[in-house]
Formats: structure tokens, sequence, C-alpha cells
């Protein structure tokens, strides 16, 4: 029975990422909204009966592809930061975002679906949440370490009292770090994603040449914005 029941496991993991290689594929030439397992299940000769059992809903699929898109852009800013030393505060900044912007680039739909425009009528369980925030610890946790080296200036003015409330899960992430620390590195992320936005979009087509270079200088400033020491 042990050896039954692990087949039938393999063979249903396999049947699995089959389904959801065909669906990532899909997003490509149909978009997320245009997702459907009814043409996922044609495409695999699956009679569409068959695909709610590997999952229920369009929205149950989608949810996987969008699990899979944030662990997979998780994984590549966690290589990438992991390989800079410890102490250079500024190049695993710099290599934690071009980790971004290099996975978003080889992968622009799986990048739209967890980034781009919100899937009309599909709301994110609570499932997404711990490969959602991947990418965020790690930037997070260079100013951490820069905070406690002391390679953060601190600024001058304090973040607005009413921000308070919005900073506690950050704070999670930053302990003991300034809220008025915590909003700078906020600003430095928001930026960094809306270039990666910009690029992976097409605003960026006839106007820069040299994206990686400019992305490179433009971190550089943000860098200075969190006032993290080079």
């Amino acid at each position: 029975m042990t050896a039954s029941r692990t087949a039938r496991e393999r063979v249903r993991a396999e049947l699995t990422k089959e389904i959801t290689d065909i669906a990532r594929r899909r997003l490509a030439t149909e978009g997320a909204g245009g997702l459907s397992l009814r043409a996922v299940a044609r495409e695999m000769g699956m009679v569409s009966s068959a695909i709610y059992r590997y999952f229920p809903s369009r929205d149950d699929l989608l949810t996987t592809l969008i699990i899979d898109g944030y662990n997979a852009l998780g994984e590549a800013v966690e290589q990438a930061e992991a390989a800079a030393p410890r102490a250079d505060h500024l190049g695993r900044w710099l290599a934690a975002c071009h980790g971004v912007r290099d996975w978003a680039v080889a992968h622009p739909h799986e990048y739209a679906l967890i980034y781009g425009s919100p899937v009309p009528g599909y709301q994110a369980p609570q499932d997404t949440i711990p490969a959602r925030v991947r990418d965020l610890t790690v930037l997070a946790g260079i100013i951490r370490d820069a905070w406690q080296a002391g390679a953060v200036r601190a600024p001058e003015a304090e973040a607005p009292k009413e921000l308070e409330p919005d900073a506690a899960a950050l704070r999670e992430l930053m302990p003991g770090v300034p809220d008025a620390v915590i909003w700078r590195a906020v600003t430095a992320w928001t930026a960094m994603y809306g270039w990666v936005n910009f690029e992976v979009f097409g605003q960026f087509n006839n106007t820069i040449e040299h994206r990686r270079t400019a992305f490179g200088h433009s971190m550089l400033t943000m860098a200075e914005t969190m006032g993290l020491a080079q």
C-alpha cells in the first residue's frame, strides 16, 4: 500500500507540475485574466473535469503560480545578496536590487503576475504571504545590519507620528531601527520596484538604452536616500 501510495503521489506531483508549467507559458499569450483551466486541460489532452482534481478553480491555479513566482523571485534575491560580503552593506543592497531586476527581466510574465495589474475578481489568500515577503526580508535585513553596524546615517527629521502604526510590521523585520530610517528604506524599495516595472512593462523603450548601468546608478542614488554609507 505504501509503494502504491508513493507512486500515486509521484504521478500527482508530475501532473501538477505539468499543469502549472503549461499555465505559466499561457500567461505570456493570454495574461492572468485570460487563464482558463479548460484551456490548460485541452493542451494536456486531459478531459476538463479531470483537471479539477488538481486545482478546484482557476483561482487555486493562480494562487499556486503566484506563490511560485514570489518564491522564485525571493530565491533569486537571496542568492544574489548572499554572494556579497556581510560587512559590505552597500554591496549587499546593490546585489539584492540587481537580483530583483535580473529575475524580472528574465521572467517578465511571471513578474507581471505578482507585480502587475491585479487580476479582476481574484483575491490573494493568506497562503501567499510567506513567499511574498522573501525579497522584503532580504532588503530589510540589509538595513537592520547596517544600522546595527553604524553604517546608516540617521535623518534629522523624525517620521510623522501618524505613521507609527503603519511601521509596526516593518519594525519586526528591522528591530531597533528608527522609524525615520525605515521610511527612507521603504522609499528606496518603492523606487527600485518602480524602476523594474518601467523596464519590464516597456516604459523605457526608445528612451534608455543602457538600462542595467542606469539601474545600478539609480540604486546608488537610493542608497544615499537611505543614508547608507558608501
